[in-house]
Order: structure tokens, then sequence, then C-alpha cells
């Protein structure tokens, strides 16, 4: 089969790979939608091998088939395989960390914590881009008829690791949150923590996204490159501030502004992933006793509950979709999503 391979510099290939064999626990998945994550940038623009030393992961020197936000169908399993848990035929999403399966972490559903170092499907391990992909019995996740394909590949990270964050906020009916950073996870965010019964205000510097979170049911919307965002959430919370807000962003501005915005006694999340923020630590923090936590994603046995959440409630989570590739399209795909100018990109088979 012909899978694409990040080669560094934004380039790619299609490189011939042979067909996956399951092993006595492992799966082999016939791939029917393949997400695009503005994490896969992080391995696609830099030179050859330094996008593993900046990530503090080890390069085999190995071609590595990309995607980590695979979904499909059965197509094989190994020996050990219990068919209670899964069969061939059967629609799956994957948690897309393979570890040891006995420390603490592995046994509590957080893989990516392992203890001995997780595999990363599409990163350290083969993924998504590919007509098949292996993969651990462990990572696999059920997907009900009713969710598509391509909103199982969204729920593998950009969707999933909002939810894991709205998990980590404890949000629901009562609260207002903020969300900064109006991206596929962003928009995300919005659409589940209003799903959830909160009340949302989204905020971006591009007019385009923020006019999108309408759609996935923002109450508010506030363009950060006119309007100041924390003034403009003081405004709408009679002076006290969002008692929730979450940074998808990775920007210092939404950091410090999702911070800022909190009320006391609130709770701030970040989830956007690097760089850096400045905060004033005793008015920001200290002295309206706020909450700061991070999300990595989330767990396996969360992103269960997200797909049973996103099937009951009927939510729309293709709508993040903007652009839909065959894998022979993968070069002009990938040119594309690296302006991050549209929404969410995706690989279907």
């Amino acid at each position: 089969m012909r899978a694409v391979v990040f080669t560094g510099d934004s380039t790619l290939d299609l490189i011939e790979f042979p067909d996956p064999t399951p092993g006595p626990r492992d799966v082999v998945l016939e791939i029917k939608a393949s997400g695009m994550c503005g994490s896969d940038l992080k391995l696609y623009r830099p030179p050859a091998g330094a996008a593993f030393k900046a990530l503090g992961l080890k390069d085999s020197g190995q071609p590595v088939i990309a995607g980590h936000e695979p979904c499909g169908v059965v197509a094989a399993v190994g020996n050990d395989v219990d068919p209670r848990i899964v069969r061939v035929g059967d629609r799956v999403t994957l948690h897309h960390y393979q570890g040891c399966w006995t420390c603490p972490q592995c046994r509590t559903g957080w893989t990516q914590m392992c203890d001995r170092t997780a595999v990363v499907y599409g990163v350290t391990g083969h993924g998504g881009h590919a007509p098949y992909m292996r993969a651990a019995v462990e990572t696999v996740i059920a997907l009900p008829d009713e969710i598509s394909f391509t909103t199982g590949a969204a729920i593998s990270c950009g969707t999933g690791t909002a939810y894991g964050a709205l998990l980590r906020l404890n949000v629901s009916a009562r609260d207002t949150v903020a969300i900064f950073g109006q991206g596929p996870v962003g928009l995300s965010a919005t659409q589940l923590a209003a799903a959830m019964g909160a009340r949302v205000i989204a905020v971006d510097v591009s007019a385009d996204r923020v006019e999108a979170a309408k759609d996935f049911g923002a109450a508010h919307i506030i363009d950060a490159s006119v309007d100041d965002p924390v003034e403009a959430i003081m405004a709408l919370t009679g002076g006290k501030g969002a008692g929730k807000a979450l940074d998808t962003s990775g920007a210092a501005a939404g950091r410090s502004a999702a911070v800022r915005c909190a009320s006391a006694w609130g709770m701030v999340c970040f989830v956007g992933e690097g760089g850096e923020v400045t905060l004033n630590v005793s008015p920001e923090i200290i002295r309206k006793q706020l909450t700061l936590v991070g999300s990595w994603t989330l767990s396996s046995a969360a992103q269960a509950d997200c797909v049973r959440f996103i099937a009951d409630h009927g939510l729309e989570v293709d709508k993040l979709f903007t652009d839909r590739w065959t894998l022979d399209q993968a070069e002009a795909a990938y040119k594309a999503f690296d302006k991050q100018a549209g929404g969410k990109g995706v690989f279907v088979n």
C-alpha cells in the first residue's frame, strides 16, 4: 500500500509499505477517514528529524506513516483478540497511543502518560494516512452507526481533546465558559460546551472563525482583533468575569486573556500546545483564588464517553470539515492545510 510520510521542510511523500497484518493482540483497520490536525504541522514543517528533537521523542530513522486521527472498519484481528471486544466488520475509532498496558497510567486509560513511554500513532508508530493501519486492540473505541467515520476521526484527537478539557473544567449548565481560539479544537469545545448547557463566549482574532462559532452554539462572539476580549467578557458578565475559561490557541495573548477574564474562584484550562505566557501571579491568580489546569487529549475511557455524548446529542461534528481529500492528493492537501486559512481537513477512502 502507499501511505503518507512527512519528509521535512513542509514536504511529504507517498511511500510503498507492506500491507499490515495483525499480531496476536492487534487489529488491522481499513481506514475510512484520517483527520488532519494542527499537531501534524509540527511534524510536517520542520527539517527532517528536528520535530522529534523539539518534542523530546526518539527518532528511529525509519519512515513513519503520518496521521493520528484514524477511523475505519476492522479488517482483521489477531489470534488473542476476544470477539466480545471487537470483531471483523466493526466500525471503530482509536485512542491514538499504545502503552505498556501495565503501569498505573495505562491501566486507568491514560496511555499517553505511560511510565515506559507510549507509542504515538502517526508520530512514533504508523498512523492512519494509509489504506490500512495496525493498532493494539486496547486502543479500539467502538463507533456507533449514527456517527460518521469523519466524526470518528475528529474524536480521535481534536474533538476528543476539546471534550477532555471540558471534563477537566467540570463544565455544566451552571457555567459561563469563555473559549479562546475557534479553530477545530475551539469550535469543538464551543459545540460540546453548548450541548452541556453552558453559556459559551467564543473568542478569536479571525472574524470568519468567530462567525462560525455562532453555528456551533456560541451565545456570544468576540472578535479579539477589534475588541479587547477581557473588557468584552466583563461587560457580558456584569463585571464578574467568566467562571470557566479555556484556551485552545496556544498563543500568549489568548492564554493571558483567559486568565484575566476569569472570575473570582474561577477555573482556567490550557489545552493549546507549545509557546509561553507571562502571568501577573498575585492579582491574576492568587488573589482571585483561581484554579489553573492543563489538559492533554483525554483518556480512552473519556474518548468512549465522548463518542456516546456526541451520538446522544446528535451533534454535527462534521461541520468542522471544510476540505476532504484522497491520499493521492496528500501533497496539495497539506500545502492548503499549512496555510491555516480554512477549517479542518480529512482524508477519506
